[in-house]
């Protein structure tokens, strides 16, 4: 029994792998060509740094959904208890499309906040920081973060649906909500990384785009802003959007981290050995 279990365990890694390394291929099949063709500048395919691109690539598929499951269903659980039952019954006769709508509305709200704190709290940017600290932009750098960053902000956006009960780990519909969700944010957020110069006009003000994205990762000033994921209005509501007609001509972080994945993945539980360059001052307080 016990070896039919372990061997249970290992399909579904390997399953899992192939997964990734599938998405891995579309992925490249479809960004490198327009990143050759449409680059914002050029960069070489094979750079320095592909290697540890790679390696967050396969770490953010796979460590994140195995720390997320206990909070949330934790979440899930206490608003069954502790929210009205009577509001989740509404929403429960709401149809799938308007639970999925809300869904998407408040869990990007969620994820506005979770990544904004991301950079005013200094304990939080250590982390935030390993996916600030690439001086390019193409589309894998979308997974490079670190799992605990990766987790904070997730959760940020799927544990209030889940309070709300517009998804819930209990239920078919409610996975089923919270997985599309999931999926639309992390396809667009290759897309929103990538190192492509298209502009959309009007339509940059409804929908995160790759320059709104680019000028969250300036090394210049005006810093923190666009923390959206898709939907710009959250910027504008805080007074953090900021897209000028051009393009950034730095991008990455003051401090130096560690070259390697593992240094990386090590870094934010070092103690600094000097003070840290001044983290974001709340992403409102500055003018554009």
């Amino acid at each position: 029994m016990i070896a039919f279990l372990h061997a249970h365990h290992l399909l579904g890694y390997a399953l899992s792998m192939l997964r990734l390394c599938v998405w891995l291929l579309i992925l490249a099949m479809v960004f490198l060509p327009l990143e050759w063709i449409f680059s914002v500048r050029r960069e070489k395919l094979l750079r320095k740094s592909i290697i540890g691109d790679l390696g967050f690539y396969f770490i953010s598929g796979v460590v994140p959904h195995l720390l997320l499951a206990i909070p949330l269903t934790i979440a899930a659980y206490v608003a069954y208890y502790c929210v009205p039952w009577r509001v989740h019954a509404t929403i429960a006769e709401w149809p799938l499309w308007l639970r999925g709508v809300s869904a998407f509305v408040v869990g990007d709200l969620g994820f506005y906040w979770g990544h904004r704190w991301a950079h005013e709290i200094p304990l939080l940017w250590r982390f935030h920081s390993v996916h600030h600290s690439p001086r390019h932009v193409y589309f894998l750098i979308s997974s490079r973060a670190h799992p605990i960053d990766n987790v904070f902000i997730r959760m940020c956006g799927l544990i209030p649906i889940y309070i709300l009960g517009l998804g819930a780990p209990q239920s078919v519909q409610g996975t089923l909500v919270a997985t599309l969700l999931m999926l639309a944010v992390t396809v667009w957020g290759f897309f929103i990384h990538a190192n492509i110069r298209w502009r959309f006009g009007l339509l940059e003000w409804l929908l995160a785009t790759p320059a709104f994205h680019h000028w969250h990762h300036t090394l210049a000033d005006p810093r923190d802003r666009n923390f959206a994921s898709m939907l710009p209005c959250w910027d504008w509501l805080f007074g953090t959007h900021h897209l000028p007609a051009e393009w950034p001509t730095e991008y990455g972080i003051d401090t130096e981290l560690p070259a390697s994945v593992g240094g990386q993945l090590i870094y934010p539980f070092r103690q600094p050995s000097q003070p840290e360059p001044a983290l974001a001052q709340p992403a409102g307080g500055r003018s554009d």
